[in-house]
């Protein structure tokens, strides 16, 4: 278990709710930037709308947001950490087609990275335009200048500039509520907007209103991310600091409904209600404090697309790709690709929209998906773990899905204006798709065998000096979970060609478990101080430097006594006392002896193509080159039945 989470994130201090207000509430923080304007648009302003449109909001906070995610989904904690992998992780063995939820949900929080940086940044901005003198500025540009830093600075962490986050989003926070009530006292009966009668006259009654949950929608978007960020915050301080941000922003949609009702005039004609409440002493100052946020809001999108992609290789959703760690903080990492991907996806949205107005269209439909995916595992989370009653979670289970089914279908109008973003996602579910299924078909076809009946072979083996010694430590990674059992291709290896002749035989296992940040590992002498098996168990949080934690073991081994590290005799270890450690890595290749059905070589191709882009196994099982050998071993899935060669005799 990592011990900075049970100790730390559990307890409620003024520290730790504000870091609960820095790291999760940037996206569903900054809503109010364009929310009312969505609705409202270009449409005639009146109080069916305005007061309909808040009306919606505020239940669309009750229910997805306070409701599902704060008082429900939190239930889900897995060793305190949350996401859409982590709730995979405790409910896959109750349903072998959870995978297709899982990727569905997590191919919807990626592809929403690329829109939800730029829309929030831009709506920020685009308040300069407000100010005299800079009405022409030129928002797009300054846009990709700020992104284009942000992405950049990804490589150095933010160990030193994410302690201000909590107090800027606090400031944000009381901004919001400073300004909506002062706002709303010009206009206090925009409270009767609280009543749902008026939500339910505008999706039944207003002329084409139910297409309006489209930019409703946009309210409870970074919802997802209370949960996924569970494991940076822990529940009781999301679910106080909660009370206070659902305040604010409620405050604040009111306000903006004051103005829009009191001072707007009969159409909105592109001036957004959050800026246009503000004092005009005040504007600058609220921009600045607006754009700052938007930034927080995109880090920690940014930051949570990391996690998923770790989560997502450890889980064997996604191949293996470069991992650092830029600072000494826990927890903190950077992944190159997936920083470069998410850039380029920012810079064309905003390239493409030129204006957070135009990005409204497209943005919500990935996060409708994310969530429809998340009911979906809650539900066999609330029957399997908290032995809910099935008709009770059925009924709980059908309130949520008609809401979210309702935001769905208003979401897909909006597949002309996000075309380009289908192709991205897209990307991602074939990449996870692929990588999950075809390892599970690889799998199918490893053989094992009963180490048991080699043990006299690796014994005679070891002690016939006529066969030059290989080394004195010969270690395998090994897929076998079974203490007894070894894959046959690594007995090949051994005996066959060329026999490999060691003082002692590894057979190593890293074994990913449920639990997010398990580190431990159990030890069998199959023969006594010759062959020893030992399985590594690891939670999908951590990564696996198989060679670090192979050495930490065999010192323990060493120092109770129960390993002999063998002196050599030819006595080189008078010079050099360090064991001879020797790692063998067994790499997999399609053979041509196959015959596969279309599907069959279409997964397994695009499979080892995408091997070949990601990782190499030396680096991904974390294993020093000096201390590697790789061989190769051809896989044969279907042998070719029959092969027509006829003999052409010469007379």
């Amino acid at each position: 278990m990592d011990p900075h989470k049970s100790g730390n994130i559990s307890k409620i201090t003024a520290g730790s709710l504000l870091v609960a207000l820095g790291i999760i509430y940037g996206d569903i923080g900054t809503s109010p930037l364009y929310v009312l304007k969505a609705i409202i648009g270009e449409r005639p302003i009146t109080e069916e709308l305005v007061l309909g449109g808040i009306s919606c909001v505020v239940w669309t906070l009750v229910l997805q947001t306070t409701i599902k995610y704060i008082w429900l989904t939190l239930r889900a904690d897995n060793d305190g950490v949350g996401g859409i992998f982590s709730l995979y992780a405790l409910v896959r063995r109750y349903g072998k087609r959870l995978v297709i939820p899982t990727i569905l949900g997590a191919t919807a929080l990626l592809g929403d990275g690329i829109i939800t940086p730029p829309i929030s940044v831009a709506s920020a901005i685009e308040g300069l335009t407000m100010i005299k003198g800079l009405e022409r500025i030129p928002t797009v540009s300054i846009v990709i200048v700020i992104l284009s830093v942000l992405f950049f600075m990804q490589r150095f962490g933010t160990q030193r500039i994410g302690g201000v986050f909590g107090p800027v989003m606090a400031l944000w926070f009381i901004m919001l509520s400073v300004i909506g009530f002062s706002s709303l006292m010009h206009y206090p009966a925009v409270l009767k907007s609280i009543n749902p009668q008026y939500a339910y006259n505008l999706l039944t009654k207003y002329p084409q209103g139910f297409w309006l949950l489209g930019a409703v929608f946009l309210a409870t978007t970074g919802a997802e991310a209370l949960y996924s960020d569970l494991g940076h915050c822990g529940r009781k301080n999301i679910r106080i600091t909660w009370v206070f941000v659902k305040f604010s922003l409620i405050l604040n949609y009111m306000g903006q409904a004051a103005w829009s009702l009191h001072n707007a005039g009969p159409l909105l004609k592109g001036r957004n209600p959050f800026f246009e409440m503000m004092p005009h002493w005040f504007l600058l100052s609220g921009i600045i404090i607006a754009t700052i946020a938007t930034i927080i809001a995109s880090q920690a999108l940014i930051s949570g697309s990391f996690t998923l992609i770790s989560e997502g290789m450890s889980l064997n959703f996604w191949p293996r790709v470069t991992v650092k760690q830029p600072t000494n903080r826990k927890g903190q990492i950077y992944i190159p690709s997936v920083n470069t991907i998410l850039w380029i996806g920012c810079i064309l949205m905003i390239v493409y929209f030129k204006s957070s107005a135009h990005m409204e269209a497209a943005y919500g439909f990935s996060i409708t998906v994310a969530m429809m995916m998340t009911t979906v595992l809650l539900a066999y989370f609330l029957v399997y773990k908290l032995k809910w009653k099935p008709v009770f979670v059925i009924m709980i289970m059908l309130l949520f899905s008609a809401v979210e089914f309702s935001f769905f279908i208003a979401n897909v109008a909006k597949i002309k204006e996000r075309w380009m973003f289908l192709f991205f996602e897209l990307f991602i579910f074939l990449v996870m798709y692929v990588w999950f299924y075809a390892r599970k078909t690889n799998n199918r076809f490893i053989r094992f065998v009963e180490l048991g009946k080699y043990s006299s072979l690796l014994t005679e083996l070891s002690e016939d000096d006529s066969i030059p010694k290989f080394s004195t430590h010969l270690i395998y990674l090994t897929k076998a979970n079974n203490r007894h059992e070894i894959e046959e291709k690594i007995i090949k290896s051994i005996f066959s060609k060329k026999p490999k002749r060691a003082d002692v035989y590894w057979f190593l296992h890293i074994d990913r478990v449920e639990q997010p940040f398990t580190m431990n590992y159990d030890v069998s002498e199959l023969i006594e101080d010759r062959v020893f098996k030992i399985n590594i168990h690891l939670g999908f949080r951590i990564q696996p430097r198989s060679e670090l934690y192979f050495k930490k073991i065999v010192q323990e081994l060493v120092a109770n006594k129960e390993l002999n590290l063998h002196i050599r005799p030819d006595g080189s270890t008078k010079y050099n006392a360090e064991p001879d450690f020797k790692f063998v890595l067994i790499e997999k290749y399609l053979s041509v002896e196959n015959e596969l059905t279309p599907r069959e070589g279409l997964l397994l191709h695009s499979y080892f193509m995408l091997k070949k882009m990601g990782l190499n196994e030396k680096k991904a099982f974390g294993l020093d080159k000096s201390d590697v050998e790789v061989e190769w071993a051809p896989l044969v899935y279907h042998p070719i039945q029959q092969t027509e060669l006829v003999r052409i005799r010469k007379g």
